[in-house]
């Protein structure tokens, strides 16, 4: 939990850490008695009451000075980072159709080298462009930031800045070195700061950065790229607190071929679907584009959400990032649950239960049909048809993303404490099937109905057993959970080795829960 205290308070995050906590939000602003939780909402409507607000202060000219605030200069150049990648050329091709600039300053890293570029220049000639440069430049560098704005001719001076550059290298946590963080830094980070620092004196009209989403909501695999978007939004706000142009664009997921999210594949796209973000066409991108620029606001979120899946999964108690809660009714629900298309709806109890009727054989069937299901979820199927119970993971198309997001449906199905590795140390649907199969019923615990047991002679049979026994033969953890025994403070003083004959019938709640714990 991320809690932004009042910078004018002085009594710290004690008092109010307890009202935070409760409230079972990831992120809290405390200002003197009201706590606060970010959360998107129609940018129509924002718009709407600001423009009321401004008519009533000032009368309607002041509304229109806000809404022509990002007009281009004709006689301006505007600089497009990434100007040679997908969503550069898509915004030169915009700024010189729509917007009437005729003077674009595009810069990349291959410069006129880059696939296309030349193509490009003589498309938005024909467009009416009058000039259009392409050149290389590193815009991690500061040094040649500065050398590239002061490239620019006064006869036709910088007005306008559209940052559009930046570059992917997804993977978990652990895998996010140093360089890999420097890497994904370097054309965020270093490059808008460059940018604002080397244009703050210079009368531009349009500073727009193109963020994220993923800093805002979170992206698996992205922690390098969300954590550098954050950045671009807070510089935004930071120009816009000076009295500067600057809006950041924290976009969803782009409908491209090619580009930063070129790499995505079926599995990746459904992943996201399941998230209820919908990829943005090209041209409602350029209207969304529009529509930022004519806003007031320093932070806007063009994103395409499928809101009837949000709305449903609110409904069934799936849980939902507590950002959309303000546009879909239900909210943030702490709940366990499983889509439908796994098969088991049931917590970690109920499955154990359902388990506990059946032979093995029938709980592996189980357990595998329970495993295909959630396979068959993450990869996108419609059903478990197409996942084999011996087809590798590897095989099917997982990697360390999707192989994380199942450890973590069945770890939330189960409440099992499954390792992130658990995809690779179990290669396929079967075997990790039987591993499941050994964590939920240890010892192969399984209840046949033909059997006919003597409960009381059980009982004094278990009773009379020394724990040293149970515990040498791998019975003491299940008989433990199968109790469903209460975590209390263990006795002080509680004594399990080897040669402890202490019998299960001499010992409290307490001192069982402490022997299962492991503790001495």
């Amino acid at each position: 939990v991320l809690v932004d205290l009042d910078p004018a308070g002085s009594a710290g995050a004690g008092p109010v850490l307890g009202p935070v906590l409760a409230t079972g939000e990831p992120l809290v602003a405390v200002r003197g008695t009201a706590l606060s939780a970010p959360r998107l909402v129609r940018a129509a409507a924002v718009e709407t009451e600001r423009a009321a607000d401004a008519d009533a202060d000032a009368g309607a000219e002041t509304r229109t000075r806000t809404e022509s605030a990002y007009a281009f200069a004709p006689e301006g150049t505007v600089l497009v980072t990434g100007g040679t990648g997908s969503l550069g050329t898509l915004v030169a091709r915009h700024l010189v159709a729509e917007h009437g600039v005729r003077h674009l300053l595009l810069v990349s890293r291959r410069g006129m080298e880059a696939e296309g570029a030349r193509e490009l220049v003589a498309e938005l000639g024909e467009l009416g462009a009058e000039s259009v440069v392409v050149t290389a430049c590193d815009v991690a560098d500061r040094a040649a930031v500065a050398e590239l704005v002061g490239s620019v001719s006064a006869q036709h001076p910088l007005t306008g800045v559209v940052h559009t550059a930046g570059v992917l290298d997804d993977g978990v946590i652990g895998a996010l070195t140093p360089e890999r963080l420097a890497y994904v830094f370097g054309p965020k980070v270093a490059a808008v700061s460059h940018l604002d620092e080397l244009t703050r004196d210079m009368d531009l009209s349009v500073f727009a950065v193109f963020s994220s989403a993923s800093g805002l909501i979170g992206s698996a695999g992205q922690g390098n790229y969300a954590a550098a978007n954050a950045y671009l939004d807070a510089v935004a706000h930071r120009r816009r607190a000076a009295g500067l142009p600057g809006v950041s664009m924290a976009w969803g997921l782009w409908e491209q071929s090619a580009g930063l999210t070129a790499h995505l594949g079926a599995v990746d796209q459904a992943r996201m679907s399941r998230g209820g973000i919908l990829p943005i066409a090209p041209a409602e991108g350029m209207g969304l584009f529009d529509a930022a620029l004519r806003g007031s606001a320093a932070l806007v979120v063009p994103i395409k959400l499928d809101l009837r899946r949000l709305r449903a999964d609110a409904a069934a108690g799936r849980g939902l990032p507590g950002l959309v809660g303000g546009l879909v009714q239900g909210g943030r629900r702490q709940v366990r649950a499983v889509d439908e298309q796994a098969g088991v709806g049931e917590s970690g109890g109920g499955l154990a239960a359902r388990l506990a009727g059946l032979t093995a054989q029938e709980q592996e069937a189980l357990l595998l049909d329970f495993v295909r299901g959630h396979v068959a979820v993450v990869l996108g199927h419609a059903g478990m048809a197409k996942v084999g119970a011996e087809t590798a993971f590897k095989d099917s198309g997982f990697d360390s993303l999707t192989s994380v997001e199942l450890r973590n449906r069945l770890r939330g199905a189960t409440g099992l404490k499954l390792a992130a590795t658990v995809v690779f140390d179990y290669p396929n649907p079967l075997a990790l099937a039987r591993h499941l199969h050994r964590e939920v019923i240890p010892d192969g615990v399984t209840a046949d109905p033909d059997v006919d047991v003597d409960e009381a002679r059980l009982r004094r049979g278990l009773a009379s057993l020394p724990l040293a026994r149970l515990r040498a033969a791998g019975l003491l953890d299940a008989l433990v959970r199968l109790v469903e025994l209460d975590d209390h403070e263990p006795p002080i003083g509680m004594v399990d080795d080897a040669d402890d004959e202490t019998a299960i019938a001499d010992l409290n709640v307490d001192d069982l829960v402490q022997l299962a714990l492991g503790d001495k």
